[in-house]
């Protein structure tokens, strides 16, 4: 993978695809290609802010179309659906979290939010993840 952040182009590609991955049920982390693709292009900060982000959010919004999919009793036990009915929308600024944040957009999907807030607010949490790991990687660079 490291090969495919030599191009600008196909790192950010490869972030893009790296990033929509990790935020559906698959296993994966989008900050280590992001930390990766901004070791090689320090320079290209708001593209790769911009690619991780938009893969990320698509990500959670296959999770939150899952969510519509499932039969109405069908989630009736999920732990996380009250902060979703209580929170709304806005919970979703807590979709990049690790094991919590498809839940949250599954429950999100279940409830059926509306889908712009919900992108909104997702797209929103993702962004400042990956604004505080850029901020790192350029304090740690050399």
């Amino acid at each position: 993978m490291l090969d495919w952040f030599a191009d600008p182009a196909a790192g950010l590609g490869a972030l893009f695809l790296a990033s929509l991955l990790a935020a559906t049920l698959l296993p994966g982390g989008s900050e280590a290609a992001l930390v990766a693709f901004l070791v090689a292009h320090p320079g290209d900060a708001p593209a790769a802010l911009f690619w991780a982000t938009l893969g990320n959010t698509l990500g959670g919004l296959t999770s939150y179309g899952a969510g519509r999919l499932l039969p109405a009793r069908s989630l009736e036990r999920l732990a996380h659906l009250e902060q979703v009915r209580r929170f709304g929308s806005a919970s979703l600024l807590l979709a990049w979290a690790p094991l919590v944040g498809d839940a949250l957009c599954v429950a999100a999907g279940w409830l059926r939010l509306h889908w712009l807030p919900c992108t909104l607010f997702m797209a929103a949490g993702k962004l400042a993840r990956y604004w505080v790991v850029a901020q790192g990687t350029a304090l740690l660079a050399p």
